[in-house]
């Protein structure tokens, strides 16, 4: 049997570990030099110096749930609600596409307003607009009928947070009457249909444990999702848990790397959260592992109104200042941004 001198060299290798492993590497910080160095070789291996943009398009912050850490949450009277048109979601995907987006993200509340109707027409207009570009829907837990009637609209990616894979965990983030297995149930649903599918959890949310995270990659590891979005619980001063300490930035770079060594070939977005918890967040995801950034092509009029989380960054500029801006930060880390779809790569594509 092989022997590792290090637990970062056998997760480099090997790309899993033991539980017990896997809670030195995420409660210490002496070996994270070690886990980055590792994580950023992975992935300039396989997606060289690429970082992929997507054209964030938030069209509604109605929800019909009332998730204790969400600042757009049903209960929150103090939020300013809007919707986008079918047409003002169009116009943002026609300037997307001249700053040379090729994948867009609706991303919203559940609003009932958006009926699958509706969603399969917006879904269907972009497909016919921009047919050389990947449709990403954002809009959460559906039936497996309604993922269906999306996919035939032309809509091929989903992304659906499971937040945390630890059923006790789960109900105190969420009020009765939400589950972790419909969130579970929807994952595998818009698998077996076909989507490029991405998951994720929340770093620091309350309550949660190292055991938490553990369970978290070990679902991943059983979903094997294309896509894997985390980043830093933020606290709302509107939702109950506003007195709760957010997530750190050391702990979600950790997660990063992790995520990138045990699925090399995953997408991985540096988020806006972590941007908006270290001037410098995204840059350092990217140098953690991440390979993808979405900067925001919804209207500058609506971005402060979709607020998850409060001071929220990139709330007032236009999506080609934001895109310019972006990409400089991008270039300044190393990398460079490339305007392709940027599909999730296989072990067989590495040759």
């Amino acid at each position: 049997m092989k022997t590792f001198e290090t637990i970062p060299e056998k997760l480099t290798l090997t790309h899993d570990l033991s539980d017990s492993e896997l809670s030195v590497l995420l409660q210490s910080d002496k070996n994270d030099a070690a886990l980055f160095k590792s994580a950023d070789a992975l992935r300039r291996k396989i997606y060289k110096d690429e970082v992929y943009i997507r054209g964030l398009i938030e069209f509604t912050n109605y929800c019909r749930n009332n998730c204790y850490y969400c600042g757009i949450r049903h209960d929150n009277k103090n939020a300013e609600r809007y919707r986008l048109s079918k047409e003002e979601i169009l116009s943002c995907c026609t300037e997307g596409y001249s700053l040379g987006f090729r994948t867009f993200v609706l991303q919203g509340g559940e609003d009932e307003y958006y009926t699958d109707k509706l969603i399969c027409e917006i879904v269907y207009r972009i497909r016919s607009q921009f047919p050389d570009c990947a449709i990403t829907l954002s809009i959460g837990e559906k039936s497996r009928e309604s993922y269906k009637a999306f996919f035939d609209a032309g809509a091929n990616r989903y992304l659906l947070r499971h937040e945390t894979a630890d059923e006790k965990h789960y109900k105190k983030l969420h009020p009765p009457g939400m589950s972790l297995e419909n969130r579970k149930r929807c994952l595998y649903d818009l698998k077996e249909i076909g989507y490029q599918t991405g998951s994720g959890f929340m770093v620091g949310s309350p309550f949660q444990t190292t055991e938490n995270i553990i369970r978290d990659l070990r679902f991943l590891q059983e979903l094997k999702p294309d896509m894997i979005g985390i980043g830093p619980f933020i606290t709302h001063q509107d939702t109950p848990f506003k007195s709760y300490k957010s997530g750190t930035l050391e702990l979600t770079l950790r997660l990063i790397s992790i995520l990138r060594l045990m699925f090399p070939y995953a997408l991985i977005p540096a988020t806006t959260a972590l941007g908006t918890i270290n001037p410098k967040g995204r840059e350092l995801g990217l140098k953690s592992g991440a390979n993808v950034v979405m900067p925001n092509l919804s209207p500058p009029s609506v971005r402060k109104k979709y607020e998850l989380y409060e001071n929220k960054i990139c709330t007032g500029e236009e999506a080609a200042q934001c895109r310019g801006c972006l990409e400089n930060r991008v270039k300044s880390a190393g990398y460079r941004i490339v305007t392709d779809i940027g599909n999730v790569k296989r072990e067989t594509d590495i040759c």
